[in-house]
């Protein structure tokens, strides 16, 4: 609680969108459940129309992110979660592995690899929250696993310049929180996932799979020494399984969240593409950014200014007195901080990940408006100084 004395009145403008959460992520502006009144409710998805709607969501997807015309693109099961650990599943174990883990979901694919599938041949090249592993030491011979930006820890890499064009491994990338939002250099990736959830806004529990020829062959080459449940298996009779790509999907899809999904997808085709998209994103980053530059109490969490994201932009606390706090207490006042912003209803869902130091996580993906992080972010110092001894 402020004890100084001094009474500090509430911003006069409120987000007019308060929903910052990092998963599932903002609707698109001027979204409606009208948008949903075409889906084909009551349908089987492998009659032909429905099944058309689901190749129109990978077709939409690969032409809006300029995906190579020889890569392959599925809808899968479980969310990206479900699409990376198909890709770890089916793929993983012909070579070395290295995985990159800087925060919670790299960690969580280390753990993968090595406690589950147990390949011992396995670096897991870690980074605390806010930095990233040496790139340069990744080796062009092994598959390598990474996230192109952390969601828990807003720390993105910031190009594909690592990644040798002659690489004999396969790189794959989660890339939940970047895909729309940040260049992803195809040419220097074989394997990227994402999910409908985060930058354009869509519904849980589908994910997207990307394969480049190079994973192609690696599939239809290589058997793993473990056994597939059905969910994860891309191949059938030593050959990619095509119809996963063309709108066949594993398991049964929803039909009312892929009407959403396409929602989005004409939406950011309407404002522009994906340099539109990306503008977006980076615009949100820059309205941050300049708050922070002016702002004592607050700062980014990567320590690089080319790895800060602009989708989770991840903040810390840096005031004296909230550094010198126990670690529980820093992580108590930082929920205080949050809850008083959810309870006037201006920020919802904005706290750390669990698993991050206590701070603030803002989504800024390309659904956010610019003027509504503005008008948020007075509200952030507001909430801080309700805290502040």
């Amino acid at each position: 609680m402020n004890t100084t004395g001094v009474t500090t009145p509430k911003p006069a403008l409120r987000p007019a969108n308060p929903h910052f959460s990092s998963g599932p992520c903002a609707k698109r502006p001027g979204y409606s459940l009208e948008a949903l009144s075409g889906a084909f409710l009551g349908r089987s998805h492998r009659a032909a129309a429905p099944k058309a709607r689901l190749n129109e969501i990978i077709q939409r997807s690969a032409a809006l992110l300029g995906m190579p015309a020889d890569w392959r693109l599925g809808i899968v099961p479980a969310s990206d979660t479900g699409a990376v650990e198909m890709a770890l599943w089916s793929l993983l174990g012909a070579r070395p592995v290295d995985v990159l883990a800087w925060e919670n979901f790299g960690k969580t694919w280390a753990s993968d690899i090595t406690q589950h599938l147990k390949l011992a041949n396995t670096r897991a090249m870690t980074a605390p929250y806010g930095q990233l592993p040496d790139l340069s030491a990744v080796d062009p011979s092994h598959d390598v696993v990474f996230t192109w930006n952390g969601t828990a820890s807003g720390v993105r890499v910031p190009n594909g310049d690592w990644i040798p064009d002659d690489r004999q491994g396969l790189m794959i990338c989660d890339a939940t929180s970047a895909a729309f939002a940040m260049d992803l250099p195809w040419n220097k990736l074989d394997v990227v996932t994402w999910s409908w959830q985060k930058v354009l806004g869509g519904e849980a529990a589908h994910g997207m799979l990307a394969l480049s020829p190079r994973a192609v062959e690696r599939l239809e080459t290589y058997t793993p020494a473990w056994p597939l449940p059905k969910l994860f298996r891309l191949t059938s009779k030593g050959k990619i399984a095509e119809g996963i790509f063309k709108g066949e999907t594993i398991n049964t899809p929803s039909m009312l969240c892929a009407e959403d999904a396409l929602d989005s997808l004409r939406w950011a085709e309407s404002v522009g593409g994906l340099p539109a998209l990306i503008g977006r994103c980076e615009g949100n980053l820059a309205a941050v950014a300049r708050w922070v530059d002016q702002t004592d109490w607050v700062d980014f969490l990567p320590e690089r200014v080319d790895t800060r994201s602009c989708t989770s932009i991840c903040l810390k606390i840096v005031a004296p007195w909230f550094t010198a706090l126990p670690e529980d207490v820093r992580a108590k006042t930082a929920k205080q901080l949050v809850g008083l912003l959810e309870r006037e209803g201006v920020a919802f869902d904005i706290g750390s990940y669990r698993d991050a130091p206590p701070g603030i996580r803002v989504w800024t993906g390309a659904t956010i408006e610019t003027s509504d992080v503005e008008k948020l972010l007075p509200w952030l110092d507001w909430a801080y100084q309700q805290v502040a001894p």
